[in-house]
């Protein structure tokens, strides 16, 4: 075994070697945007290391001295790629030049043990005949009348019952984790009409029994998905490859828990098509897309459209409320005018009893500065901060940047909502009126290519509406009765799975609102 693993690594070295002589004769008169120097055979690597705990903030500090907001990077083994905020840049990737910027093969291949050939990680025909079956599910009001009951079943049957006991014992609880249990249980009845039971009925404490199969595959979600993120990270790209062809470390971790999430996947899938069979109505996803395609729609073709989406709705909608709720802890004077929109609106209806009905479709519409406030938050802390394409031919962008064939572009939405150039001097700050119309109040929304936080393009955001529906329904809700405090002086550490996460968690303190 250790000849073995010296052999790979011999191999790999001589690869690393040849790759970066080619690219150094090739691109020899290539000029550099970023200013930083690259160093022979490592590239950007060693500021790239000396940034590690802070990849986002200095992303963004480079990307800021850049008169286009953009810069080349250059990675070990010759691997050299376009990091930009600019707006102009990244509709040329979504959009104008959308069939020159597939995701590509390196990013299929970091996520295709997990993920397969799903919606978000699929190109060409595959991402087309998934694409056009999921659009019109999602743009039917009989399914977003369904999310809207999941979620408020979970809010008022779990979350509310599970802060206001927080509450009446006076203990601080962790809100990232709260959040992402809840959004794991909502997606996963939305997506099959599944209960894992993260959140424990009636507001009992968090703790999951992992004896059960609905724990399995909870935890093993959860490992698959951070140890497939983990891929992304490696100094020296490919080296996972090495791992898993040995199944030692983290490869052999993520072997096993992808063999969990696929098994209980497969079992809810097979169950699904007897119930659609026997003639028995279900209203989730999985349903909907099995009864709008033929029997050519494999199981494992389902499986990696349900386990897409169950990824979509378990990290994003939970990321940006954790780092909604951070943001609000110091600026009482957002949350006042939250629930003064949300008492109107519930003052409209009358005497309507909100734990019992929640609030409907048309009433969370109504929720312009709750609307604004959730985005503006997204602005500066997106759920997903970087996101990555593949040229696949020459391209000079609109800038004037070079870009070569094969070579990868990330657009970082992180640092565009950082950039005064994009978005004025008053860039960093949290202010939810930018979003406003100041004549008469409604939301303003702006170019998704300046916003990047649901896409743009052909690929735009299909659960857009969805991931609306449930923040605004979760934000209402819980500030209308509750008051959620952080202490002033905590400031979290980022961390970067496939969504922007932070490393300790949020704790927070909870006291119930006189209303």
């Amino acid at each position: 075994m250790a000849a073995i693993l010296l052999l790979l690594v011999f191999l790999a070295s001589v690869t690393l070697v040849v790759r970066t002589w080619r690219a150094g004769r090739s691109h020899e008169k290539a000029r550099y945007a970023s200013g930083l120097r690259p160093y022979p055979l490592l590239g950007h690597l060693p500021q790239f290391l000396a940034n590690r705990h802070r990849i986002l903030d200095w992303m963004t500090e480079v990307l800021s001295r850049q008169p286009t907001c953009t810069f080349v990077l250059r990675r070990p083994g010759g691997v050299r790629g376009v990091v930009t905020a600019n707006p102009a840049n990244v509709e040329r990737f979504l959009r104008s030049g959308f069939d020159n910027y597939p995701k590509g093969e390196r990013f299929a291949s970091l996520l295709h043990d997990f993920l397969g050939r799903g919606i978000f990680n699929s190109d060409g025909e595959a991402w087309r005949s998934q694409r056009k079956a999921a659009s019109y599910e999602f743009n039917t009001r009989s399914l977003r009348a369904f999310v809207a009951r999941c979620v408020h079943g979970e809010l008022h049957g779990r979350l509310l019952p599970l802060l206001r006991r927080a509450a009446a014992e006076g203990v601080a609880i962790d809100l990232q984790d709260a959040l992402e249990r809840f959004a794991f249980d909502n997606i996963c009845r939305v997506a099959f009409d599944h209960d894992p039971g993260q959140l424990p009925d009636g507001g009992a404490r968090a703790e999951v029994d992992g004896s059960t199969a609905s724990g399995w595959f909870a935890d093993a979600f959860r490992d698959a998905a951070n140890l497939s993120a983990g891929r992304f990270r490696y100094a020296v790209p490919g080296f996972w490859r090495v791992k898993k062809a040995l199944n030692v470390g983290s490869e052999r971790r993520l072997r096993e828990s992808i063999a969990i999430v696929h098994d209980f996947a497969d079992r809810i899938i097979r169950s699904r098509r007897e119930e659609i069979s026997a003639g028995h109505e279900k209203h989730d996803l999985l349903s909907r897309f099995m009864a709008s395609q033929d029997e050519s729609y494999t199981e494992v073709a389902l499986r990696d459209v349900v386990i897409s989406f169950l990824l979509a709705g378990r990290e994003t909608t939970s990321s940006a409320l954790t780092w909604f709720f951070w943001l609000l802890s110091s600026r009482p004077d957002v949350a006042r005018r939250i629930r003064d929109e949300v008492a109107a609106v519930r003052a409209r209806r009358g005497d309507g009893d909100v734990d019992r009905v929640g609030f409907d479709l048309d009433e969370l519409r109504e929720m312009q500065y709750v609307h604004a406030a959730i985005t503006e938050s997204m602005r500066l802390y997106p759920p997903v901060p970087v996101d990555t394409v593949q040229a696949q031919a020459d391209d000079v962008l609109p800038d004037g940047t070079a870009v070569g064939a094969k070579w990868f572009v990330a657009y970082n939405s992180y640092a565009m909502g950082r950039m005064e150039a994009v978005w004025g001097k008053d860039a960093r700050e949290f202010r939810p009126e930018r979003w406003l119309d100041a004549a008469d109040g409604t939301f303003r929304p702006e170019s998704p290519f300046r916003y990047v936080s649901f896409h743009g393009g052909p690929r735009v955001c299909l659960g857009k509406e969805m991931a609306y529906i449930q923040m605004k329904s979760i934000i209402a809700c819980v500030l209308r009765e509750l008051m959620l405090a952080v202490d002033g002086a905590y400031r979290p550490r980022q961390v970067t799975s496939l969504t922007l996460r932070m490393a300790d968690g949020l704790p927070t303190r909870v006291k119930v609102r006189d209303i």
